[in-house]
């Protein structure tokens, strides 16, 4: 190599060196990182008085086929809690809703500890429970401004249905303990999806249902 050709090359060769250890290592996907994510902190849990005469209580996909030993134990044991959060919603005169899942689910299904009473509206959808149904104009119909929801699963009805109640301007409070699912994982991270995606989380709440009064 001619000395001229030398001379070019060096200063190449030498800011191609330090490019080489300056520059940050590709970024890997949440897979690749998976096992180092760390969780960050539990979101705020506020005590929540709301107004009986323009809340509703959402009660989500409380049936058999769904909240059962097998699938959702953790459903199963968040029921007796439902229950009073349920009783104190009628005993207040708050309204109370009802969902089912696509398919043969019917009232029957719903789990004798928070069975919904002849009077109070049932609508069956997927996982939004606005989706395909006239949940929106029963609670428009009500003045409803603000829902309460509770159900199952935490990353299926009660994160779509809580949601779509934020993005069409309702105030949303849920209770953790009435939110469940087959795993702690879901619940955790659907607990902090919703205090924190964009637009949704300004209009949610989280509490639990000893901290709820009407």
């Amino acid at each position: 190599m001619k000395p001229e050709t030398k001379t070019v090359l060096r200063p190449l060769i030498a800011a191609a060196f330090c490019f080489a250890v300056i520059a940050p290592a590709a970024a890997g996907t949440i897979i690749d990182d998976w096992a180092s994510v760390k969780a960050p902190p539990p979101p705020k849990l506020e005590q929540i008085t709301v107004d009986p005469k323009t809340t509703a209580l959402l009660v989500l996909d409380l049936i058999s086929q769904t909240c059962n030993e097998k699938a959702r134990p953790r459903c199963l044991a968040s029921l007796p809690e439902v229950a009073k959060l349920i009783k104190g919603a009628r005993d207040s005169k708050t309204m109370v809703v009802y969902s089912l899942i696509p398919g043969p689910s019917t009232v029957a299904d719903v789990q004798p500890a928070v069975k919904p009473e002849a009077a109070e509206p049932v609508v069956k959808a997927g996982v939004d429970k606005f989706m395909g149904t006239d949940l929106e104009k029963i609670l428009k119909d009500k003045g409803i401004t603000t829902v309460i929801v509770v159900g199952t699963a935490s990353e299926g009805a009660v994160l779509y249905t809580a949601s779509h109640s934020a993005m069409i301007g309702l105030n949303v409070v849920v209770p953790v303990d009435g939110s469940s699912s087959a795993t702690t994982y879901a619940e955790q991270y659907v607990a902090w999806n919703l205090v924190n995606a964009p637009v949704i989380a300004a209009k949610i709440k989280l509490t639990t249902i000893g901290m709820l009064k009407y």
